[in-house]
């Protein structure tokens, strides 16, 4: 069989061997047609990131006395962390929630989400994405220097992961 809307709009058919049930699956595809997701925000957020990791690497450098300066920077790396993971995960659920269907991830916990997104191959590593995850909650505590610098790192792992996401999701938003 094959997804075919009546004059109602409702689906009378759907094809077999998905990773969720037909029935979820078709009703999804059917509602993928009419929506897409709007990319430009994580899109910004991955751009501003890089920017603020590039600013790091120029100002870490040994020959840069001022550490006042690198702390601002190393702040500012954090920050654009934060804001771009939030914005990954959130657009994570939302594709799967349009193309796999909300029973499937309404209130699964933030690794089921990955785990998810990993076998729709919305991303590569689920233990990585725990990891950022981790970190994002870690940043309530970067008044800490070591805690900081720990978030910092994964920053700038993260960012590859991120930029990965966006191209995935570019190329899968119909």
């Amino acid at each position: 069989m094959h997804l075919s809307p009546n004059q109602s709009g409702s689906v009378l058919g759907c094809s077999k061997g998905h990773v969720v049930p037909p029935e979820a699956a078709c009703f999804s595809r059917f509602s993928r047609a009419f929506m897409s997701l709007d990319l430009d925000s994580l899109k910004s957020a991955v751009q501003s990131l890089q920017s603020a990791l590039g600013v790091a690497a120029r100002t870490s450098d040994a020959s840069n006395p001022d550490a006042a300066l690198r702390d601002v920077v190393r702040a500012g790396v954090i920050q654009n962390f934060e804001f771009t993971y939030e914005l990954s995960w959130k657009l994570l659920q939302r594709w799967l929630e349009v193309n796999v269907g909300n029973v499937y991830v309404d209130g699964i916990t933030r690794k089921e989400l990955f785990r998810l997104s990993a076998e729709h191959r919305l991303i590569e590593d689920t233990q990585r994405w725990m990891d950022y995850h981790r970190a994002r909650n870690l940043t309530a505590h970067t008044y800490r220097s070591e805690t900081a610098l720990e978030v910092f790192e994964v920053a700038a792992r993260f960012v590859h992961d991120a930029e990965r996401l966006v191209r995935t999701l570019e190329q899968r938003n119909d």
